[in-house]
């Protein structure tokens, strides 16, 4: 039988910043209570009080933030910040992979920029550095292109080995750019790196929010 519990559970899974909430105790219960009440009884097919999700939020919120102490560990400290990027996709096709040794090749001697690929399914992403865009112009000029994004700017955090085994990191730091209302363009990931793409005018504010994330 499915209790008041588990459906706040489900509700509050769907609204990561409602779950941010209720762990560092922001949110009101009575008014969250009230605005969740119609949900939980179309779930449970039956009327609820709303005593009763208070008293289950409550319970809820308690055991979000003894998780949360818990995890409280790692600090990220060891970032680095990139600007005047690019963002380059092209639609996958058998002439890319050819075009994209000759772009290594042409850049192979240049300092102090940044190329990246990360290759998908249907199509295969560039974040550059802007001094480079005119290259991949001219060399990618006959393969469709999904979309150009610039003036981007890179957040790269280095993690701990440890973190790799540790589930929610990834899910705690796009949950905090999101409570601050920072929309991500990109992520890239290596072993122990992690890259966030933000426009640029979003840069110094990911890089205040990265700096004060704990785990």
């Amino acid at each position: 039988m499915i209790s008041i519990a588990d459906t706040l559970n489900d509700i509050i899974k769907s609204y990561p910043l409602i779950e941010e909430g209720l762990s560092k105790g922001i949110i009101n219960y009575s008014a969250f209570a009230r605005e969740i009440r119609p949900q939980i009884e179309k779930k449970l097919y039956k009327s609820i009080k709303e005593g009763a999700i208070v008293m289950a939020l409550k319970r809820i919120s308690e055991k979000l933030a003894k998780s949360k102490t818990k995890n409280q560990a790692i600090n990220l400290t060891d970032l680095t910040v990139r600007s005047n990027l690019s963002e380059f996709t092209f639609q996958n096709s058998k002439t890319l992979p050819e075009k994209t040794r000759q772009l290594f090749n042409q850049i192979a001697t240049k300092q102090d920029i940044v190329c990246t690929l990360s290759e998908g399914i249907r199509e295969t992403t560039f974040i550059a550095s802007s001094e480079i865009t005119e290259n991949i112009k001219k060399i990618f000029k006959e393969e469709v292109m999904a979309t150009n994004i610039n003036n981007l700017s890179s957040v790269t955090i280095r993690l701990p080995k440890e973190v790799v085994y540790m589930p929610g990191v990834y899910y705690q730091i796009l949950k905090m750019l999101a409570w601050e209302n920072i929309n991500v363009i990109e992520i890239l990931s290596t072993y122990t790196e992690l890259t966030i793409i933000v426009e640029s005018g979003n840069v110094e504010k990911t890089f205040s929010v990265l700096k004060n994330l704990t785990f």
